[in-house]
């Protein structure tokens, strides 16, 4: 599991929690194997790596452990494999927080979101807590309407430095219920447009117009 997510559970939903920290500086990747001060990605991953981004002995990444995003310098590979020595641990302090919680969805395609948003940056680990009572300044559930106000247009004018919570559901969205729910505990409803995606590009989508608006501040 990628550092930085973590399971939430709220009514009869269970959602992924995950905390985005500001734009990378080195492409992110997550370890299969680890051993102390050692890592390695093996399989599609380090192929992916080796053939196609062409990596070199020396070369630097980040790494993310399961409870910690550390930088790691290519020590060996072969077709199917990449070894990193593990250096220090990435702390990063700056810019505002963004924390994505994911109602959960068919595993092979939550899985690749989850990638993908931690390729978008996730990063720092966060506690369990009851989904709705999640502190921030500004919380903003995802829902699938034309009349609701776009994201983008939410989080730009009211980013606030208490950080950012946004809700995406399932397939077939949220229920009536459920929006009350958000509602009532104070949340804002935002949408992406009248274009209907699937569960895994939605949060792929909505990190990324968040994370984008959060860094242009």
């Amino acid at each position: 599991m990628p550092s930085g997510i973590s399971l939430v559970r709220h009514s009869n939903r269970a959602f992924w929690r995950c905390k985005i920290p500001p734009p990378m500086t080195r492409r992110r990747w997550i370890a299969d194997e680890i051993s102390g001060d050692r890592a390695a990605l093996v399989g599609e991953h380090a192929t992916h790596l080796v053939r196609v981004l062409r990596v070199r002995v020396g070369q630097e990444f980040d790494i993310a452990t399961g409870d910690s995003v550390r930088r790691g310098r290519v020590v060996s590979m072969s077709d199917d494999r990449v070894d990193f020595e593990l250096e220090e641990e990435n702390f990063i302090t700056d810019a505002i927080p963004l924390t994505l919680l994911l109602a959960i969805f068919k595993f092979d395609r939550m899985e690749w979101a989850i990638e993908k948003c931690t390729e978008l940056g996730i990063a720092a680990p966060v506690k369990l807590v009851e989904a709705l009572g999640i502190p921030a300044a500004l919380r903003i559930v995802l829902s699938e309407s034309e009349d609701r106000t776009l994201l983008r247009d939410i989080v730009k004018p009211q980013a606030p430095s208490g950080g950012i919570v946004l809700a995406v559901g399932p397939e077939g969205g949220w229920t009536d219920d459920e929006l009350q729910s958000f509602e009532q505990a104070g949340w804002v409803s935002a949408s992406l447009g009248n274009t209907i995606l699937r569960a895994e590009t939605a949060a792929i989508a909505a990190t990324a117009v968040a994370a984008s608006a959060l860094s242009s501040l």
